[in-house]
């Protein structure tokens, strides 16, 4: 899981120590995400009413279809952005005694503030600012309104997400139409996740309509299902004022169905979550998106072709997502590649930790990059080929890569380039030191994070090797995982005693070690709303493990 020694300058790694193959029948393995159900294609074109009839024929329980599509949905809202307005946000004069003179002062304050004001409120509570005085009646038209589906709920959707198979929310459905129609724009921000839109489907088309006539800036756009492949309308492909767009659920319309002339010049942010679309009309919204920053894809239903040319995008985010080949063609301004379980072009199945064929040309300014699974995201190696120049040259602007490594399994370790096919049989410090001398370890690595941490023999070669070899490095974290020790200091003294007592060649590097406090960790840990938050300079130091008990090694 080393990367070519020649390549990674100013390296600072991050290790997700992935749990070997359930070999024990008393533990039950943690349930699939999305990516690992059966073909794509049945889910496509079918309704409810026959998925429902398959299920059956099959002598299966027809509630698993809803508790599926519900786990769909999750994985789906997962990667939604919040709403800028809450309708639980705390009210920072709750209390307060009133003014003793009487007088309304903050209806005294100029128009644009109170504009300003309404635009922080939910729609419902935005409305209802008509009633307080005169003053207020005409501010709420020409003030940008946040309309959230949501929270039009009667419990304001503080109890998350409908379920599916219950009745659509005729009500909000009705309430989003009136709200759309009365105010006469623009929009700060609509998000739209209640409705099943197949049964709404004229109402959704007003809904579109409406939206690019009054001007929307922030729109997510779900389709509740089934359908699973309902056509988006093509005229919000001429949505001019979009800076943020997260569309769930769809499938998107082909290039000739799109509005002459349609483009997103001012869309900075683009998520497309679970759709239908090829590749003719992904490559048409990033050369429409002149200033994209952030792509995210997470599970498209169906397999395209990503070929990256954009001048603006800075990350990109890949999730549980059937890509037939990916290709960062020309990308001056990337800074940052997530993927994760990335499926295997031609299986006709979404499964986890397939190769995928990956290329990055254009892309001088990467700087992170991960997880990258050996065996399935190679560096430079038959499925998987990373490329910027020649294997010798392999995207040396990397600063901060992230791998996911099955300790346990020898065979998936050894698909490193540098590592021997007749290295010996345990991954053990040999085997690592018969990689050769790893210039990257040796003159570049400052920091190591290495998350869930087993226990393993192969762990602590490798940890070890890292030590023995990094003159400059200045940090090494390891979180133990909580499901492998039973906390006893000595027992952890005992496992660690080879990386504790090693000469390491870095006098100065600091070792923290500490308890892990999750409980749930079943793949490489990521926090994809952080991925384009620059902010954080490392998206993969989670930080959760600040908080957690602090490990005494002697």
């Amino acid at each position: 899981g080393i990367p070519d020694p020649n390549v990674w300058p100013n390296f600072s790694a991050h290790h997700h120590s992935a749990p070997p193959p359930n070999r024990n029948p008393r533990r039950r393995p943690s349930p699939p995400p999305p990516a690992a159900m059966d073909e794509q294609q049945v889910l496509l074109g079918i309704s409810r009413s026959d998925m429902l009839a398959r299920i059956e024929r099959c002598g299966r329980d027809p509630a698993m279809l809803d508790l599926g599509s519900n786990m769909l949905l999750h994985f789906a809202y997962e990667y939604l952005p919040d709403p800028p307005v809450s309708p639980t946000a705390p009210l920072s004069l709750a209390g307060a005694s009133w003014v003793p003179d009487g007088v309304d002062r903050i209806s005294r304050l100029p128009d644009v503030v109170l504009r300003d004001i309404i635009s922080r409120l939910p729609a419902k509570d935005a409305a209802r600012t008509t009633a307080l005085a005169s003053r207020w009646r005409p501010l709420w038209r020409s003030a940008p309104l946040a309309l959230v589906d949501n929270h039009l709920l009667p419990d304001g959707g503080a109890s998350g997400p409908l379920i599916i198979g219950a009745p659509s929310p005729r009500a909000v459905t009705a309430a989003v139409s009136s709200a759309l129609a009365a105010h006469p724009g623009p929009f700060r921000c609509v998000h739209l996740t209640c409705s099943t839109m197949d049964e709404h489907r004229g109402e959704m088309a007003r809904w579109i309509d409406t939206l690019v006539a009054k001007g929307v800036k922030d729109l997510v756009f779900v389709n509740r299902p089934w359908p699973m492949d309902l056509r988006l309308p093509a005229t919000l492909f001429s949505c001019a004022s979009l800076t943020r767009l997260y569309l769930g659920v769809w499938t998107l319309p082909g290039t000739a169905a799109v509005p002459r002339g349609a483009s997103f010049p001012n869309l900075r942010e683009l998520g497309l979550c679970m759709t239908v679309m090829e590749d003719r009309a992904l490559a048409f919204l990033l050369e429409k998106s002149p200033v994209l920053e952030f792509l995210l894809i997470m599970w498209s239903q169906t397999g395209v072709r990503l070929r990256l040319v954009s001048h603006s995008l800075r990350c990109l985010q890949l999730g549980y997502t059937h890509l037939e080949d990916i290709e960062v063609v020309d990308a001056p301004r990337l800074e940052r590649f997530f993927l994760r379980n990335v499926s295997l072009p031609g299986t006709g199945k979404f499964t986890i930790n397939s190769p995928s064929r990956i290329k990055i040309g254009g892309a001088p300014n990467l700087r992170v990059l991960g997880y990258i699974q050996p065996g399935q995201t190679e560096l430079g190696i038959s499925n998987t080929v990373i490329v910027a120049g020649s294997k010798e040259n392999i995207v040396p602007s990397v600063q901060i890569l992230a791998i996911e490594l099955h300790f346990g399994v020898r065979d998936a370790v050894k698909k490193s380039p540098r590592i021997s096919e007749k290295s010996t049989g345990k991954v053990n410090l040999k085997f690592w030191q018969e990689g050769g001398p790893m210039k990257c370890v040796v003159q570049s690595m400052k920091k190591v994070f290495f998350y869930e941490f087993q226990g393993s023999r192969s762990e602590v070669a490798f940890l070890k090797f890292i030590a023995e070899r990094g003159r400059v490095l200045e940090q090494m974290v390891v979180v133990v995982s909580s499901k492998c020790f039973s906390w006893v200091d000595d027992d952890v003294n005992v496992k660690l005693k080879p990386l504790t007592g090693a000469k390491w060649s870095s006098k100065a590097c600091k070792l923290h070690i500490f308890k892990s406090p999750r409980t749930d960790v079943a793949g490489p840990l990521c926090r994809h709303n952080i991925a384009c938050d620059f902010g954080w300079a490392d998206p993969f130091d989670l930080r959760y493990y600040y908080k957690a008990e602090r490990m005494s090694v002697s």
